[in-house]
This record gives structure tokens, C-alpha cells and sequence, in this order.
């Protein structure tokens, strides 16, 4: 049986850690998997409850977090190292940017056989400046040449890593997409519906959300501004929701009450039962500079919710554009904010980019197929 050391950034709530639980609950028992990762950061939610869910065992390292600090990443990597020693995998497989260079470094210096990575997103624009872009550009191509395969989330995402970035050869680039469990997005979706809206108060408004970290990456300035847009040029009454936590949200805040938003904008923080969230909701927003996978918008589309997003990193290979989800480029303030003010006052528009998003990700996006995709790949190098 080829054991597999999977190594990911932190159990924080998101995609990684989602396909991190799937990937070690269901590649058994053709694969014994060890899962080990960083703790999440304060104003993040943890994914730990998922693990719990799956009946998934995990190890943490506290020192491996987020930011970068030499002390506690050389102690990551001495642990890594150590565990690679005690447990002699054929297969270590990293997740994301910060795991991904301490994980398969402590690999390629033990003689692990096979090192894979998955790129969720990338650092190469809109995180950094021009220097430490370059350097963390400079630091993937030296990984690169020591990693077996390196996954892409998406097409899109391949061809930034291979022909924009030049961080790898396309020979060594495998696209798997995300997988999720998304039949709950279709379960009992007006009793939930109805559960949300009495507990915000709802009659005739048209919600709109967005879900995700509050971090500059993220635009949610965008969304403000677009909901005071559309507050003022229509005629319908609507209520935003903004659905997570994180260092910008009193920055957020502020701004809410600048705009005159307090009566119309919702702060929830985190919400751990998303599929309860989203029938409440008449459409679902994403306003990022830098997406690898958004999972807000593949959660969205298996609940039936038209999207309103800027066109940025996968989310193309996300979405079918004018079909599940109106997009504009990440510059173009006054097309997004368009784009949100026809879905709130075409109630013919909202549902029908909302029918079609289910038949879409329930295959291309289900973690039946991510599973069936890894494991073939482990095979390639295990035979």
C-alpha cells in the first residue's frame, strides 16, 4: 500500500483543507495518507470540524503559519523532515504556497521518490510588490525542478504558471480541479430558505452576498460600492450580507457606515453551515484582484444562485459566463456594478442564471471525480 505524507498550510476554512479531508478519507484503503498542517490564524475559522466530520485523523505544527518568520519555518521544516523520517512515504503532497516550499523541501533533501504539489492560487500579483513578487516567482522555479507533477486547479491557472509566470514546464502540470461535497447545496433548500430569511428579517428584499475572508486581496470595497450603486438606481429593497471575518473588517465597517450602509449591509462573520446561507440569498457576489478556485462561487452555483464576480485567475473554469454568472474585468467598477443592478431588477435574469449552475458543477465539481483524478495521478508514478 504506498503511504502518502500530505502536508497543507493550515486547517483554516477553505478549499484546500476541504480537498485536503476528502483527498485522506476517500484514497483509502488504496492509500494510507498521514495529514499533517499549520493552526489557522486568529481571525480565521477553522476547517478542523470537517476532519471531525470525516472521522479524518491529523497532526498540527503550530509553527507553520501564515506569515513568513525564519525561526518558526526552519523548525517546520526540521519537523516535516522528521516526520518523513518516521513515517517513509512514497508520496508527499503539498498544499499551497507556504506548506508547498517547506513541505518539498524537507522532501527532496530526504530522497521522498514522487513530490507533488497543488497550486490553490498563487502569489504572483495583487498579494506583494515588485521585489518579493520576483523572489517568491524565483523560489516556485527552483521547487519546480524538484517536484514530480504540480497540480493546477484550473486551465487558467496552468497557463498563468506555465506561459505568464514561467514557474514550470507544461509537461509537468496536471489541471485536476477542486471537489466538494455539493448534494447538500440542493437539500431542503426552502426550508433553509425560509430559516434564513425570518432570522434576518427578510420579506420582499433581494440578498446579496458575498462570502470569503475580509482581506485586501479579497475587494470587498467593490461590493460596497456596488450595493450603494444599486441601493440608489433601483427600486427594489436589498439587503447585503457579508459572510466571513478577517483583518479588514473594521476597515469594512467603516466604510459601510461612510457609505450610509448601516441598514443595509449585514456583517455575519463566519458561518460554518454555508449550505444554510446561500437559499436565503438571491445572489452571490465575488469581487477579488486574485482567485485560484473560488469556492464561494462553486458553493453558489449548487445552490441555484446567480453570481455577479470579477473575471479573475480560474474563475472562468469556475462559472459559464452570461450563463451562471455575469463577469467583468477587475478595473471595471461600472460594468460590475451594472451587472449587480440587472440581476436585482430582472427577477427573469436571477433565475435563470441560477438553473443552470447546478447541472454544471455537480460532476465537473464533485470531490468523486477530484479523488478519482489524484489517484490516477499517484498511479503514474507508483507503478
Amino acid at each position: 500500500m504506498p503511504k502518502i505524507l500530505r502536508i497543507i498550510n493550515r486547517f483554516n476554512l477553505g478549499g484546500p483543507a476541504y480537498n485536503a479531508a476528502y483527498l485522506t478519507k476517500y484514497l483509502a484503503p488504496e492509500f494510507e495518507t498521514l495529514l499533517i498542517g499549520g493552526i489557522k490564524d486568529d481571525l480565521e475559522e477553522s476547517s478542523e470540524f470537517i476532519l471531525k466530520n470525516l472521522g479524518v485523523e491529523y497532526k498540527t505544527i503550530p509553527e507553520m503559519k501564515r506569515s513568513i518568520h525564519l525561526l518558526n519555518d526552519l523548525s517546520v521544516y526540521n519537523k516535516i523532515k522528521n516526520v518523513i523520517r518516521k513515517f517513509n512515504p512514497d508520496i508527499v503532497h503539498t498544499h499551497a504556497a507556504k506548506a508547498g516550499a517547506l513541505g518539498r523541501w524537507a522532501a527532496y533533501s530526504c530522497n521522498v521518490p514522487v513530490i507533488v504539489h497543488t497550486f490553490h492560487g498563487h502569489v504572483f500579483h495583487s498579494y506583494f510588490g515588485s521585489f518579493k513578487t520576483s523572489l517568491y516567482k524565483a523560489i516556485e522555479r527552483n521547487l519546480a525542478k524538484k517536484t514530480s507533477a504540480i497540480i493546477a486547479v484550473s486551465e487558467k491557472q496552468k497557463a498563468e504558471l506555465v506561459n505568464e509566470h514561467k514557474i514550470v514546464s507544461t509537461e509537468k502540470v496536471h489541471v485536476i480541479p477542486l471537489g466538494f461535497d455539493l448534494n447538500r447545496f440542493q437539500e431542503n433548500q426552502d426550508e433553509k430558505r425560509k430559516i434564513f430569511r425570518t432570522k434576518y428579517k427578510l420579506t420582499d428584499e433581494i440578498a446579496i452576498g458575498i462570502v470569503g475572508r475580509l482581506v485586501p486581496v479579497k475587494n470587498h470595497s467593490l461590493f460596497l460600492e456596488a450595493i450603494k450603486f444599486v441601493k440608489e438606481k433601483s427600486q427594489r429593497k436589498i439587503k447585503a450580507f457579508i459572510v466571513g471575518d478577517g483583518s479588514e473588517r473594521e476597515n469594512l465597517e467603516i466604510k459601510t457606515k461612510q457609505l450610509g450602509l448601516n441598514n443595509v449591509v449585514i456583517f455575519t462573520s463566519w458561518e460554518k453551515e454555508v449550505d444554510k446561507i446561500y437559499p436565503g440569498l438571491d445572489i452571490v457576489c465575488l469581487t477579488s484582484f486574485n482567485e485560484g478556485t473560488p469556492v464561494s462561487l462553486i458553493e453558489a452555483q449548487a445552490a441555484n444562485k446567480p453570481i455577479v464576480s470579477t473575471n479573475v485567475g480560474g474563475i472562468e473554469n469556475v462559472v459559464i459566463p452570461n450563463k451562471t454568472a455575469l463577469l467583468s474585468g477587475v478595473s471595471e467598477k461600472e460594468k460590475y456594478c451594472d451587472n449587480l443592478f440587472s440581476l436585482i431588477d430582472n427577477d427573469l435574469l436571477r433565475t435563470e442564471l441560477g438553473y443552470e449552475g447546478w447541472n454544471f458543477v455537480k460532476n465537473k465539481f464533485g470531490y468523486e471525480r477530484l479523488v478519482s483524478e489524484v489517484k490516477n495521478l499517484y498511479y503514474q508514478f507508483s507503478k
